[in-house]
């Protein structure tokens, strides 16, 4: 694995990558930062030139200096592009990585050759994300809005362990998906301005979130880049029933659920994440 640090956009990068072949650019979610990308890197190294940015306020890339959200991602990206000389490239995320990629799609559709998604909040998605039933679940959002959010969380390493260690194995079928890691994410996300950098993403989609739910989001073009989404069966963040509506956002869709999983496809089953991966951008003739 070679580490790097990338200056684009008025901010350094650090960057993962490794193998050789066609790029693909694998994009995180929050609580995590490029490492969670390790396993999939590791079983497609001998395909594809594998590049794991930490996005900006995550790892060891820049922090932001307030509420930094998916379209700030996105122009942060295709910078990161232009600095590594990449002119196109496939493009693999979820979360908050899937977020930050679809205003991409929206603004450097020519720099993409396919989309691979796995579970992620877009606009079809609705008043859904706050029926009562998902309370329990999205609480974290406004949490993590508060100005006090890291303080509590960074207060020790034992508060920084429980509050991360809940979501990477509540939100996983596969509970043990990050126990050999677990300590390497507790020790990122307790360097200085990780929190707070993970958290601006919330701060700056809030306002998007509360329009999306009350049905006042306004209406967005279309992604024409071709896209495969393999949504997670057992996400209890965000249900495979909310697939319904991903044709809407996604005029060239391929999709199918991901079994057995939660919200970390990736992680829980790597050696599928990667077939899947591989076996689209394969049908995309982008090796």
């Amino acid at each position: 694995m070679k580490h790097t640090m990338v200056r684009a956009n008025g901010a350094s990068f650090h960057v993962a990558e490794t193998g050789h072949g066609a790029p693909l650019l694998l994009l995180h979610g929050w609580p995590e930062f490029w490492l969670t990308w390790e396993p999939v890197m590791a079983r497609l190294a001998d395909r594809y030139r594998l590049i794991a940015p930490d996005l900006r306020g995550f790892g060891e890339s820049d922090k932001p200096d307030g509420p930094f959200g998916a379209q700030d991602h996105a122009a942060d990206v295709l910078a990161l592009l232009d600095a590594l000389g990449i002119e196109r490239t496939g493009v693999v995320g979820h979360d908050v990585g899937g977020a930050a990629m679809q205003p991409l799609a929206r603004t450097a559709s020519e720099r993409l050759a396919g989309l691979f998604f796995f579970g992620f909040v877009y606009p079809g998605i609705g008043s859904r994300m706050a029926a009562p039933d998902r309370l329990n679940e999205i609480w974290y959002q406004s949490f993590n809005q508060m100005e006090m959010a890291p303080t509590l969380v960074g207060a020790s390493q034992e508060s920084c362990r429980a509050y991360t260690s809940h979501f990477l194995r509540h939100w996983a079928y596969r509970k043990n998906a990050f126990d050999k890691v677990l300590s390497a994410f507790v020790e990122n996300f307790l360097k200085p301005g990780n929190l707070a950098g993970g958290f601006a993403h919330y701060k700056a989609s809030h306002a998007g979130r509360i329009a999306m739910i009350k049905g006042q989001a306004p209406p967005l073009p279309p992604i024409t880049v071709p896209t495969c989404v393999r949504w997670p069966e057992h996400d209890p963040l965000m249900p495979y029933e909310w697939t319904d509506r991903l044709g809407e956002t996604f005029v060239n869709l391929d999709l199918a659920p991901f079994p057995d999983v939660g919200h970390f496809p990736h992680r829980e089953n790597p050696d599928r994440a990667a077939a899947e991966i591989g076996a689209y951008f394969d049908r995309r003739g982008w090796h």
